[in-house]
């Protein structure tokens, strides 16, 4: 069974910086593309970043491209997410996924991944 656990978020004020981690066992991790959603209260879980499961290709959401920046490291089962210059908007409930298929592009949306973790909170002060 594929079992997903993020760490890293926290509370901090606007132009702060955090990095996520998200650590993945039961699973082929190396096979599979990764990805980072989050949900703010009362609206949809919404595409953040994807990485192929080699590393070599990335994509972004519109509103984070350029300020965060997903990696993977495939020895450690880990993926990861460096945000900078964050703001108020960025608060929400950061989760990592697991793509349902093996070597395949990032999915933008939610329904391309299986498995996910249980989350951890970004709360970006004004």
């Amino acid at each position: 069974q594929v079992q997903l656990v993020e760490s890293g978020g926290g509370s901090v004020p606007a132009g702060g910086s955090l990095r996520l981690s998200c650590v993945v066992s039961g699973g082929t991790f190396n096979a599979y593309a990764m990805a980072w959603f989050r949900q703010a209260p009362g609206k949809e879980r919404e595409f953040v970043a994807g990485i192929r499961a080699s590393g070599v290709r990335t994509l972004y959401g519109d509103y984070v491209k350029g300020r965060f920046i997903i990696s993977r490291d495939n020895a450690k089962n880990s993926v990861y997410l460096q945000m900078n210059s964050l703001d108020a908007e960025d608060t929400a409930i950061y989760y990592c996924g697991l793509a349902r298929s093996t070597y395949t592009t990032p999915d933008r949306h939610w329904s391309g991944y299986g498995s996910w973790g249980q989350g951890t909170q970004v709360t970006v002060s004004s």
